[in-house]
């Protein structure tokens, strides 16, 4: 990934589920002083709540699901279509289960978290490994999506320490209030102060994205 330098005030936020991020974000946009602002929500499939909630904020939403094309491509092409249509300046994948495509990535930066800290617990029992390998510390990351699995340049990690009682449900319940609040905290950063990619390294205005507790 080569250098870039961008703002993120025009978001759009893609959803799977309940949309409890999406949510935090809605709720920070309102506030004219975030500098970002959800202008649409997109979703894989029908009948969630993060649709639901993005239509009680009066925001558009869409709708693409995979099962309706016959090769994924086609898929990925209308997806990218979509989210072009809305001009984002950044896409935020806020739970959402489909891995997007190359006419996605090209076109736009788009900022995924996973619930431990990259590049440790890659995939999608980041927390249940993490328990497994004994960990006292694990946490939640921000990072920019590319072509492979939680395989993007980080931009900010936080940390959450890891209780003796501890099982999986309440840990992952524990890292996604912290994840929530690293998520709207740094898509404000990045819309207020800009952001640059060299490589694998990250800045959010004049410093690089880190640890927020």
């Amino acid at each position: 990934m080569g250098v870039c330098v961008s703002k993120a005030g025009r978001l759009v936020v893609l959803v799977s589920g309940s949309g409890t991020n999406l949510q935090a974000l809605l709720d920070a946009s309102a506030d004219p002083s975030y500098g970002a602002r959800v202008v649409a929500v997109g979703a894989d499939r029908e009948g969630i709540e993060g649709l639901a909630r993005a239509t009680r904020a009066n925001v558009p939403t869409f709708v693409e699901k995979v099962g309706n094309y016959a090769a994924r491509a086609d898929w990925d092409a209308a997806i990218a279509a979509k989210i072009a249509s809305y001009e984002p300046d950044l896409v935020v994948s806020a739970g959402f289960m489909k891995i997007l495509g190359t006419p996605t990535l090209d076109a736009f930066p788009v900022l995924n978290t996973h619930p431990a800290l990259l590049p440790s617990f890659p995939g999608a029992h980041g927390v249940r490994d993490a328990l497994a390998h004994g960990v006292k510390v694990t946490g939640c990351t921000v990072m920019l999506a590319d072509e492979g699995v939680d395989t993007g340049p980080i931009v900010a990690q936080a940390a959450v320490p890891v209780q003796p009682d501890d099982d999986e449900a309440v840990l992952h319940e524990r890292i996604k209030v912290v994840e929530r609040r690293l998520l709207v905290e740094t898509v404000g950063r990045m819309a207020r102060e800009g952001w640059t990619v060299s490589g694998r390294t990250v800045r959010i205005g004049n410093h690089t994205g880190g640890e927020s507790t």
